[in-house]
């Protein structure tokens, strides 16, 4: 499968990926191409090399003629995607960006997605942006996108349609609500809420251990020089054998044949709140017969000491065996879902490049005691409405 990554050495914007994905192999000239497909006028690109610390990179420049910020809802960003002849691909692609800004900015401003004015990012250089990006990543064939931590300022304000607001600007902190960010001392916007909607909508996380062949690096340039980092936006465009990671865990092993078995619920809870990744009991046949449990647990070494302290403290075994063991895992990721019962945590994971949403028991739980129902109509029906 191939896979873009951006590597966000300085943050992200739209102008930045625009750059970054020219740079990786997309001809300017068929990126302006295929924005004709948009059917609107009134701007034009400019592609340049931009040097940052020694390393050449590709700038884009959107030059507009609007001379006041035009302020469009959802409905009208819409209308002029569906309107043209763009593939569908890609029209989603561009639809789901916008969706991400949307909503922050109606939490932001207390609206609905729908009733929002877009100010800065439905201006028209937002939406070459956005729809240039949509274009960029289709023609290289992208089927998935990642992303590593992304980076964002913690000091400093920048102007904006309602006056001097603070870094990182509210849309993008709420946008990038639940994906990993890295804090810098930058008192720059290293990123945009355009640059955190692209990676909100379109990534599936952040790559661990994943065995990657590159087949293309593309460098964006950001518009102005920082002091301490280089100012790019890298991207890497290459093929991913598959979805799992791998990751070294050990495996934590007592045998009890001496305890009140209703004293066993306890101590899995006790060694998952320890930092066990997991917690089972194996029922064994032990020396001269006896029925016995074998408790395991899962656990980084970071947790080693808290779990085997739990084992020691909990049961009544003296003696623990620890394994080292290689673990292979399927993406994974939880999001928030809307659904008839309200909204609910989901897990997502990606098999051969297939998302299965499925819900969370305790989410379920918590909605069937809410709302006076069967624990299993929950489940299905949310199961029901999350199937494409």
């Amino acid at each position: 499968m191939t896979i873009a990554y951006f590597d966000t050495i300085a943050g992200i914007s739209g102008d930045m990926t625009l750059g970054a994905l020219v740079s990786a192999g997309i001809p300017l000239e068929t990126l302006i191409t295929e924005l004709g497909k948009l059917g609107i006028s009134g701007y034009e690109i400019q592609g340049a090399h931009r040097e940052h610390n020694g390393i050449v990179a590709t700038s884009i420049d959107v030059l507009v003629d609007e001379t006041v910020h035009v302020h469009r809802h959802l409905k009208d960003i819409h209308a002029i995607i569906d309107g043209s002849s763009l593939t569908s691909r890609v029209k989603e692609t561009a639809k789901k960006i916008f969706w991400e800004v949307a909503v922050a900015e109606a939490k932001v401003h207390a609206s609905s997605p729908e009733r929002v004015h877009f100010h800065e990012v439905g201006a028209l250089d937002s939406l070459v942006d956005i729809v240039g990006v949509a274009i960029g990543l289709d023609l290289l064939g992208a089927e998935a996108v990642y992303s590593s931590p992304v980076k964002i300022g913690r000091s400093g304000f920048v102007q904006a349609q309602h006056g001097t607001i603070p870094v990182p600007t509210p849309a993008t902190v709420e946008i990038l609500k639940d994906y990993p960010v890295v804090l810098t001392d930058s008192e720059a916007e290293l990123t945009t809420p355009t640059g955190a909607a692209i990676i909100k909508a379109l990534s599936r996380g952040v790559l661990s251990m994943e065995r990657i062949t590159v087949h293309a690096v593309g460098y964006g340039a950001g518009s102005r020089q920082l002091p301490h980092i280089p100012n790019l936006l890298r991207v890497f465009i290459g093929t991913v054998e598959s979805h799992s990671a791998y990751d070294d865990v050990l495996v934590v092993e007592t045998n009890i044949d001496d305890m009140n078995p209703e004293l066993y619920p306890f101590v899995i809870e006790r060694l998952l709140e320890a930092g066990a990744l997991d917690a089972f009991l194996t029922p064994v046949v032990m020396k001269k017969g006896r029925p016995g449990v074998v408790i395991s647990a899962i656990t980084e070494a970071t947790s080693l000491q808290a779990v085997t302290a739990t084992l020691f403290r909990e049961t009544s075994t003296i003696g623990i065996r620890m394994l080292p063991a290689t673990r292979q895992k399927l993406e994974r990721r939880s999001k928030m879902a809307v659904t008839s019962l309200g909204e609910v945590r989901v897990k997502i994971i990606v098999r051969e490049g297939k998302e299965t949403a499925t819900p969370e028991f305790e989410e379920c739980k918590r909605i069937a005691l809410a709302k006076k129902m069967p624990l299993h109509e929950v489940y299905e029906t949310i199961r029901r409405e999350l199937s494409p």
